[in-house]
Order: structure tokens, then C-alpha cells, then sequence
């Protein structure tokens, strides 16, 4: 990666964690977009690479060594690839969660995961742009409730229990986020929830989300049981902009947005927390198809534009927020093309070429961009 110029700010320090499966090659397509925005900009990322996930189980025995946790810490921002956590053996042989265990321990509670249709991809009858604002910490997930032990267990043989966790800490500043959100958008925030079920958890998810709607009263708070949700974001999606919800709920309604968008492959996110950010694609790690030049980039290349938006929000540089932009618009510009699609969207690229003629737009828009202005 290129210097920055001379009294410009601090390098831009990411950790690349391939992971698992399709991880090293949708990276590696990543990274060649990262490299063309760099060169075109001189922004100057200062890369260092690990491994996580099996690599890392297999040459050290666990998926989560200590001193990659340490190294995210230190760094500004964090290249996250899919890993097979269903595959992973028990935690007390090595099996971490590493998502989990990024957003517990490093308190990534936010993660953003937008949705939006593209001229000729989507699978909707109507043009769709939300985001959906998902609390990461705590909720149904056993692996991130509990101080010590798991939130999932088996008092007998015959019978499994699972705590959910819900904080009014965690549901006041998750909503604090959707409404700040809401105000740069269509100030319209959507409150996803089971209350009339989940009296207590989902009441105080409510309780909290009201406390901080009261706040903005220049944007608009709507409330929605989750099962009518998912059945209005299939009917009437272009209407929603903002949603707001606890990691379960979110997780799902996130999936769902993300077909109707066109593909799970086009799915960018983040997690985010007050002073570091993970760019991490929202699906899994396809085994099935690894090493075989098959998988779809899109999803990790727009997370690592919405971490270099993110880092441009906090460090107040117009060159990292340019970069987003052009990748953003790059991604836009090759898709619209259905024969620079990958082959999941009826194309015919496969990873590398489609990482590459992503990398070739995005230098060009870049180029464009600075000389404007």
C-alpha cells in the first residue's frame, strides 16, 4: 500500500483476518480494491495480516490466538472474513466464535447492515434503501450472555434451556445509533419487537427505544411486531428506512432484506464501537464452493467501504471518505452490467475478475473524484 504525503494524517492501521473457507479469496479480491482506491488517493494503509478460524485452530489450537485479539485493540479498523463456526469443535478445544467473541470483547455492539436494490437485480417490485441497526452483544445468543459459562444449557438429558439477555445499557445506545442514523436519512425509525410475547425483555427493548425517540422529535418512531415485519418487508419494502432491533430479531430480518436486495452476496456490514470498527461480510463462509474462483466479493468489498466511511466519520479525512465513495460507486457501475455480474447473479466473472474490474472502476472514480476537487 502507498505513503501517505508528507504532514498528512497517521497511516490507516487494518488487521486482515482471511478466516475461513471462501474467506482468503473474497480478501483477496478485497484487498486489490483497497489497493486500487490507496494508490489512486495516497492514503497510505498500513495492512497487517493473522489468521483466525481453522488456520489458526490447526497451527496453534484455537480459532481466536490471544495476541490477534490484542493486535485489534491496537489497530483503527479490522478486515474480517466468514468463518465456519458450526464447524468449529468445542470451545474447551479450541472452537471460539470469533465474531462473538470480536464483538463481546472489543464491545462492537452496533452492526449496520444496509439493504438496496440495484437496476436489474433485486426481487422486489419496488426500489428498497433501509438499514438495519442490529444490538451485537447480548439478546438470544448463549455464547455473549453470560460472565462465565454459556447462556444455553441442559439441566437433564432431555432438557435445554437458553437465557436471552436484554439491558437497558444495551438497548439505549443501540437506539442512540439508529436515531442518528434516522436524522441523516428519512428520519424514520422502525422498532422491531415481541412485546406482546416478550413482556418484560421486548418491553424493556421499548422502554428504552421511547426514552431516546422523545429526544428527536424530528424523526418518526413506528413499532412493529417482528412476525408482521417480516412479512411487510417482503410486501412493502421500499417504505422503511431505519430498523432498529435485538440481535435475534435483526439477524434474521437482515437476511431476508438482503435477498430481496438481489443476494446475500451484495450484503455489506459492519460492527462498530466507540473507537474501533470491523468490516465483516454478512454471510457465511461457503465451503462447499472454496478455493474454486466461485464465491461473490461484494458483500466483504462494501463492508471494507463502509469501515473506510466509518473511519473517515472519526478521523475527519476526506480522502477515506472518497475512497468509500468510490467503491461504493465502482460496485454499482460493474454490477449494472450483467455481464460483469459473478456467476450467483446471472454473470459470468469469477472472484478474482470480479475484485478486479471492481479495483479498475473505483481507481477511475477515485481519479475523478480528486481532480474535481
Amino acid at each position: 500500500m502507498s505513503a501517505p504525503p508528507d504532514g498528512s494524517a497517521a497511516r490507516p492501521r487494518l488487521l486482515v483476518l482471511p478466516g475461513d473457507g471462501i474467506g482468503p479469496e473474497i480478501t483477496a479480491a478485497t484487498l486489490e480494491v483497497l489497493d486500487a482506491v490507496d494508490r489512486a488517493l495516497a492514503i497510505g494503509f498500513a495492512l497487517e495480516h493473522d489468521r483466525i478460524g481453522f488456520p489458526a485452530l490447526h497451527a496453534e489450537g484455537t480459532t481466536l490466538p490471544a495476541r490477534v485479539l490484542e493486535r485489534a485493540r491496537a489497530v483503527d479498523g479490522i478486515l474480517l472474513g466468514p468463518i465456519s463456526h458450526l464447524d468449529y469443535p468445542p470451545r474447551d478445544q479450541g472452537g471460539v466464535n470469533v465474531s462473538a467473541a470480536f464483538r463481546v470483547q472489543l464491545d462492537l455492539y452496533e452492526n449496520l447492515r444496509p439493504a438496496r436494490t440495484r437496476p436489474g437485480i433485486g426481487r422486489t417490485r419496488e426500489p428498497m434503501d433501509l438499514l438495519i441497526v442490529r444490538e451485537c452483544t447480548e439478546g438470544f445468543y448463549p455464547d455473549r450472555n453470560m460472565a462465565v459459562g454459556s447462556g444455553e444449557f441442559m439441566p437433564t438429558p432431555d432438557l435445554a434451556l437458553s437465557v436471552r439477555k436484554i439491558s437497558a445499557h444495551a438497548c439505549e445506545r443501540i437506539a442512540r445509533r439508529a436515531f442518528a442514523h434516522a436524522q441523516r436519512r428519512r428520519r424514520l425509525v422502525t422498532a422491531v419487537h415481541k412485546a406482546n410475547n416478550f413482556i418484560l425483555s421486548d418491553g424493556l427493548f421499548l422502554r428504552e427505544v421511547r426514552r431516546v425517540a422523545a429526544e428527536h422529535p424530528n424523526v418518526r418512531l413506528e413499532e412493529v411486531i417482528v412476525d408482521a415485519m417480516a412479512a411487510r418487508l417482503v410486501r412493502e419494502p421500499g417504505r422503511f428506512d431505519v430498523i432498529v432491533a435485538t440481535n435475534f430479531y435483526a439477524d434474521i430480518l437482515s437476511d431476508l432484506a438482503s435477498e430481496l436486495s438481489g443476494s446475500l452476496g451484495l450484503a455489506g456490514a459492519i460492527n462498530a464501537g466507540e473507537s474501533l470498527c470491523a468490516a465483516q461480510a454478512q454471510h457465511g463462509s461457503a465451503p462447499d464452493i472454496a478455493g474454486q474462483d466461485r464465491a461473490n466479493p461484494t458483500s466483504l468489498i462494501l463492508s471494507a467501504a463502509m469501515l473506510l466511511d466509518w473511519l473517515a466519520a472519526r478521523r475527519g479525512e476526506a480522502r477515506l471518505a472518497a475512497a468509500a465513495a468510490a467503491i461504493h460507486g465502482a460496485v454499482d457501475e460493474v454490477l449494472a452490467d450483467p455481464a460483469t455480474r459473478t456467476a450467483d447473479l446471472g454473470g459470468t466473472l469469477g472472484t478474482r475478475a470480479f475484485g478486479r474490474a471492481v479495483a479498475q472502476h473505483a481507481a477511475a472514480l477515485a481519479v475523478q473524484g480528486s481532480t474535481r476537487s
